[in-house]
């Protein structure tokens, strides 16, 4: 991943050509491309292939949640994708999130191949205070993510994603190593969208965010090349 820029772009696409033909466009333009359940449920390991062989980390978001053995299982086949990143559900709990990063690095090691940094989803960012308390998180939003943050620290985990809203707090308690990936960010320039908790990428980087996933501000532009050098631009003062 690089420092230099820390945007990954989100290919929301369940199309193979398309997302090739973007991520081409993109090189060198952003730090890495994310893609989802949605792209590996349509084109599978030979879909991921066709961005990473590119050459750019790639961030491979399924959002694992199962018993350990399963979470485990699916998380060797995640290493052979040689991802740069990987996410599993910090909710799923302390022996699922061990066996997930166990796995990871085991198979990396058999294929002499860098672990993916695996990160643990912690609240949505598409749900605030009202929606957490209704499908059943207790307490604040931040109080929370604090708790799952040292749940999946403490585990094993790499990092963890958090919404920017949060990553001062969880920065602060759990040290500089640990990689916040932080979804929910919009220049001010653009739509807010089903995002509930955002920042701009600037205060995001500020705040101690590592990766910034960002997908309509670049997607849906007129010029997508534009924008995410507008982005980097902003990122680095200009």
């Amino acid at each position: 991943m690089s420092s230099s820029n820390p945007v990954f772009v989100a290919l929301d696409t369940t199309d193979r050509g398309k997302a090739a033909d973007l991520a081409r466009r993109l090189l060198g333009h952003v730090g890495g491309f994310k893609l989802g359940l949605e792209y590996f449920v349509a084109q599978g390991p030979e879909g991921m292939a066709a961005v990473s062989e590119l050459g750019m980390p790639l961030f491979v978001d399924l959002k694992l949640h199962d018993i350990p053995n399963t979470v485990a299982a699916a998380m060797r086949g995640v290493a052979r994708l040689k991802a740069a990143i990987t996410t599993i559900h910090a909710s799923g709990g302390a022996a699922m999130i061990r066996a997930a990063a166990d796995a990871a690095r085991d198979e990396a090691a058999k294929l002499g191949v860098a672990p993916p940094k695996v990160v643990a989803v912690t609240i949505l960012t598409s749900l605030d205070q009202a929606g957490a308390e209704a499908v059943g998180f207790g307490g604040s939003v931040l109080d929370q993510v604090k708790r799952l943050a040292a749940l999946a620290q403490d585990n094993g985990a790499d990092g963890i994603v958090c919404s920017p809203l949060e990553v001062d707090a969880v920065r602060a308690q759990c040290g500089p190593g640990f990689t916040l990936v932080v979804p929910g960010i919009r220049p001010a320039w653009s739509e807010t969208g089903d995002q509930k908790r955002v920042m701009t990428p600037a205060e995001a980087k500020a705040r101690g965010a590592d990766v910034l996933v960002i997908g309509r501000p670049i997607l849906a532009a007129a010029d997508p090349v534009a924008a995410a050098g507008r982005i980097r631009d902003e990122l680095h003062g200009g």
